[in-house]
């Protein structure tokens, strides 16, 4: 028995413990987290300005270049990633894939319907 709360939370209710209650954050931040645990990628893509600011001042934000869409126990994820050169990115993106998909429906129990990727560049300094 599962219902939206609001569009930042996702409620998982059980009838004899209670509720669970996932920020979308926090999917968030599991995808991006799984993301980067794939060899051949560098790390996420986001805004460029932003993330120079918060990595002089030590930040750091798991949920960065990862959207995340709740809706009815359904997950759509779009990741933004920095592949390291070398790498094939079809075979690397399928790994992401699998990865963000597996990590978010073991840890959540939520469905994921769809993880797209969009590559935002090649760090040229971590290949092979």
């Amino acid at each position: 028995m599962e219902k939206q709360e609001k569009r930042s939370t996702y409620t998982l209710q059980n009838e004899n413990f209670g509720s669970v209650k996932i920020a979308d954050d926090v999917v968030a931040a599991i995808a991006g987290i799984a993301a980067t645990e794939v060899k051949g990628v560098a790390g996420m893509a986001g805004n460029v300005m932003a993330n120079e600011i918060k990595n002089k001042v030590g930040m750091k934000n798991p949920t960065k270049g990862v959207k995340v869409e709740v809706n009815d126990g359904e997950v759509r994820v779009t990741l933004s990633i920095l592949m390291e050169y070398g790498y094939n990115i079809p075979a690397t993106s399928r790994k992401v894939q699998e990865k963000v998909k597996n990590s978010i429906e073991n840890m959540t129990g939520l469905t994921v319907t769809d993880v797209n990727i969009r590559i935002g560049g090649v760090d040229m300094e971590k290949g092979n």
